[in-house]
């Protein structure tokens, strides 16, 4: 009979095993980004060759075509399998294998993550999602009756309805901006916008970095830095943007950032981050207590409970995946397949690009308008006649659908998308969606 000492080692020595196994398709992937590693990346976006590679990483259902990737991904096989395979391990024995083997692994996955987004790992706490971790800030910053919060009426809705909730609760102030799709005036018409909502009493700005429903990217460090002259804090949902294009959060000066990593880095769903500028960690409240030996902690954000170690720990085969791509090669990617179904649907009567193609405004999120024809009358055509999955948006303010492709998207369901719109406003919805 062996020790307890000499199993847990021998469960340790498995876990960091299972960890570094690499399958076929990842090998594949890093095969190809050798091959073009020499090109740009725009010149690496028009490569089909290359990017039929990426497509064959990953187990999907080819009978339907989802450009609704801006709610949850499909992760490559590696990153399914690496989840499949902590869980098998888990459920072995939960104490010993959960969170004996598998749970200290989640500060390898701070750590690399903190280096691939540009922080400090101290400054990082995984979560489970970007509502979480924006919840953590927006409850746990101290706020009193009468203090104000600007913030858009597009940002989240989860989130608009944490800050109505301190409105009843606490007697803060909430005032919403508005700002038209796209504004004429650019990233300097976005920041004005929010200062001019700023009053002596303000003391956090909420803002999306890019935004769900139109793909709107907003100048993060320009508001960050006009609010920090303040005294404000800043914080921002970044749900759609690690990930989706190249940025470091260091540069971006924000108090608080929250991600949703289930979208864009193909993380299994229930997986995110909350980058607390260091400063912050011991004035915000975590969201379930924590003792006061954690204050200054990082870690204090991460106390949930009873939860699965295998969620977080297959982020580690996600963020290689990612790299062997690189963000540049995908930013650039998304927005070569944007350009090939909006070159078209741009020139039909009454279509409408409700997003700016300025490179700084937007990447692979877009919203699509069509005249006289209501967002959720063309989401039930396109799934109904064609089997494509988009998101239908009815704002108070305006209607589209928005349309997210994914590294995995080929060009003949990009031209199948872009065919059903063309025929849609050629002949008019059909009798059954009418």
């Amino acid at each position: 009979m062996i020790s307890r000492r000499e199993f847990l080692r021998t469960g340790s020595a498995l876990g960091s095993a299972i960890s570094v196994l690499r399958p076929d398709a990842l090998a594949r992937v890093e095969a190809a980004a050798a091959a073009v590693a020499r090109r740009t990346p725009e010149e690496v976006a028009a490569d089909e060759q290359y990017w039929r590679e990426i497509q064959q990483a990953f187990t999907l259902d080819r009978t339907f075509i989802n450009l609704n990737n801006g709610y949850t991904c499909p992760s490559p096989r590696v990153v399914h399998d690496a989840l499949k395979r902590y869980l098998d391990l888990s459920n072995q024995s939960p104490y010993t294998y959960m969170w004996q083997t598998l749970e200290p692994g989640i500060e390898t996955v701070r750590r690399n993550l903190a280096a691939e987004a540009g922080c400090d790992p101290e400054e990082m706490a995984i979560t489970r999602n970007a509502s979480e971790a924006l919840q953590i800030a927006q409850l746990g910053i101290p706020l009193q009756a009468g203090d104000e919060v600007v913030t858009t009426n597009q940002d989240y809705g989860r989130m608009l309805t944490t800050w109505e909730q301190r409105v009843r609760r606490d007697g803060i102030k909430l005032t919403k901006i508005s700002f038209p799709v796209p504004p004429p005036g650019g990233l300097a018409e976005l920041k004005s916008r929010l200062e001019q909502a700023i009053t002596p009493k303000t003391k956090v700005i909420h803002f999306c970095h890019i935004t769900n429903l139109t793909g709107q990217i907003f100048p993060v460090r320009d508001i960050a830095r006009m609010a920090r002259q303040r005294g404000i804090k800043t914080i921002v949902d970044g749900a759609h943007a690690f990930a989706h294009f190249p940025f470091r959060l260091r540069d971006l000066e924000c108090d608080y950032y929250g991600v949703s990593l289930h979208k864009w880095l193909l993380a299994p769903v229930g997986t995110g981050f909350l980058y607390v500028r260091r400063e912050n960690i011991r004035s915000t409240w975590p969201l379930q207590p924590a003792p006061a030996s954690k204050d200054d902690d990082i870690r204090k954000f991460e106390e949930v409970g009873t939860h699965p170690a295998a969620n977080h720990n297959a982020i580690a085969e996600a963020l290689q995946f990612h790299q062997a791509i690189g963000t540049e090669r995908r930013a650039a990617r998304m927005r070569y397949l944007r350009a090939r179904w909006e070159e078209r649907v741009e020139k039909l009567p009454g279509a409408k690009i409700l997003t700016s193609k300025d490179p700084q405004q937007s990447c692979g999120l877009v919203n699509l308008s069509l005249a006289a024809i209501d967002a959720r009358k063309v989401a039930a055509y396109l799934w109904n006649r064609h089997r494509i999955v988009v998101t239908p948006i009815v704002h108070e303010e305006y209607q589209g659908i928005r349309v997210t492709p994914n590294i995995y998207t080929t060009l003949d369901e990009i031209d199948t998308f872009a065919d059903a719109i063309e025929t849609l406003v050629r002949n008019g919805l059909p009798k059954e969606t009418a």
